[in-house]
């Protein structure tokens, strides 16, 4: 067999010829002489005539091959689904209609060595799809996600930028874990020799350049969690932050739905959709409605952070919450809130004013005692965002670092640590700012109609092959 060329230079799509032969008669030639390549993706032989579907980047033509003028037809005939060839040869349709490009010449530009799953069957065990992702993206009709998700990102990075927002990239080896409540994965600096985390939020860093001027700032960061695996979560994913000086959450809930809302536009063509079943209209404005009010809703009782905590704690036993020593009403109130509530908020709806306690990086309430300006906004039963009026009191942020620290050395593995050049920032001056924090993977989630992140992710972390060794 020749050896496959070094390169080879397509001069048509697929998605172009389509464009630009929409109505052609049947039996008609063009003319027009192109050279297509991608995989074989379909093929039959009835007796001296050759059909086979190419699939490229942007989508799949025919090919029509004869045995009078292709050359080596046998072996064009004998290709197996999933070779990449190349095809040079006129536009023309069938005597049926179908827009075709005669096989005038073709090359073999990678032979598949394994059986390639045709397009009618895809690849039925789930496992296999996501670990062979490079297979998939070819025969799954749920990988068009994956290339939606690249749009939604574009998109979003635009959308930003017309607004006055500066991308910028911070460190993903952090000294100190904080920015978020998780625990975090550990890895060891040698030159330095020195522990270092990956970064389960980039919060820090951003209001630091705040701190510095930057008044409009966002990333699209990496994140990393040492968590589980679920629907929901993968231990890497993909997080948007961004903040903004001179502005608080009620700010920050403007930004955030109309967002989403264009992005809903832009790629769907509309602001309400169908998702797992069910109808969601994303439409501006959102719901408005407190923590308090919402538990109230869904579990029948009225509860705040300042009534005896032993009445707390009997609310949530018979609700049901699992409890542990040491929960304050803050934490017990926002496990009552998970176990009664959340699921049920079908949304849009920014859950606004959660307890001090939850959430050491956000600001006092200006009305509410020992609670904070911090929203959630949920869609279809699940987190979407998160986002604050940031604090911006040095001490009040040292005391609750080091309330955070005490928590942590009582066990709890995701608390913070007390991260001292953060604090000296903020003596420096932070300015009111509101920030926000977006997972793109299940905004992608939602704007593509899936329910499990594994199919909105190129590569998702999975357990190792049966017989891999670790």
């Amino acid at each position: 067999m020749a050896q496959p060329p070094y390169r080879f230079e397509p001069t048509a799509s697929a998605a172009e010829l389509q464009a630009k032969y929409p109505d052609l008669e049947p039996g008609t030639e063009t003319g027009d002489v192109v050279t297509v390549a991608g995989r074989l993706m379909l093929r039959r032989v009835q007796g001296k005539l050759a059909f086979g579907t190419l699939q490229d980047g942007s989508g799949r033509i025919q090919l029509f091959g004869t045995a009078a003028g292709t050359p080596d037809f046998e072996g064009f005939s004998s290709l197996s689904l999933g070779d990449w060839i190349g095809v040079t040869g006129q536009v023309m349709t069938t005597r049926r209609g179908e827009l075709s490009v005669s096989v005038d010449s073709w090359t073999l530009l990678a032979e598949a060595k394994r059986p390639f799953p045709d397009k009618w069957h895809g690849i039925s065990d789930p496992d296999t799809r996501y670990r062979q992702r490079y297979v998939d993206l070819w025969v799954s009709e749920e990988a068009q996600a994956l290339r939606t998700r690249s749009r939604i990102i574009s998109l979003t990075r635009r959308w930003l930028e017309d607004r006055g927002f500066i991308e910028v990239e911070t460190p993903t080896f952090h000294p100190i874990p904080g920015g978020a409540a998780a625990k975090p994965f550990v890895t060891h600096h040698n030159a330095l020799d020195m522990d270092l985390f990956l970064r389960i939020a980039p919060e820090l860093y951003l209001k630091r350049l705040v701190v510095g001027g930057f008044e409009k700032v966002f990333e699209l960061a990496r994140v990393f969690r040492n968590e589980g695996l679920s629907p929901r979560h993968n231990p890497e994913f993909t997080m948007l932050e961004l903040y903004q000086a001179y502005a608080d959450y009620g700010d920050m809930m403007t930004l955030t739905e109309e967002l989403v809302s264009y992005l809903a536009t832009e790629v769907l063509g509309t602001t309400v959709l169908e998702y797992d079943g069910r109808e969601l209209d994303l439409t501006a404005p959102w719901r408005r409605a407190s923590m308090t009010d919402l538990i109230e809703e869904h579990a029948g009782v009225r509860v705040d952070v300042r009534m005896p905590i032993d009445e707390l704690r009997r609310i949530c036993e018979e609700h049901g919450v699992p409890m542990k020593d040491g929960w304050g009403p803050g934490k017990l109130m926002l496990e009552l809130y998970e176990k009664t509530t959340e699921s049920n908020l079908w949304g849009p709806v920014f859950v606004t004013d959660y307890p001090k306690e939850v959430s050491p990086l956000a600001r006092d309430h200006r009305e509410l005692p020992d609670m904070v300006e911090r929203f959630e906004a949920i869609v279809a039963g699940r987190e979407l965002m998160n986002a604050f009026s940031e604090l911006v009191d040095p001490d009040e942020q040292r005391a609750r670092f080091e309330d955070q620290a005490r928590a942590g050395a009582a066990g709890d593995e995701e608390a913070m640590g007390v991260d001292d050049d953060y604090v000296r920032a903020l003596e420096y001056g932070l300015p009111p700012t509101g920030g926000l924090g977006i997972g793109i993977d299940r905004l992608v989630m939602l704007l593509t109609g899936m329910t499990t992140i594994r199919d909105v992710i190129l590569f998702p972390t999975l357990r190792p092959e049966q017989g891999e060794t670790t």
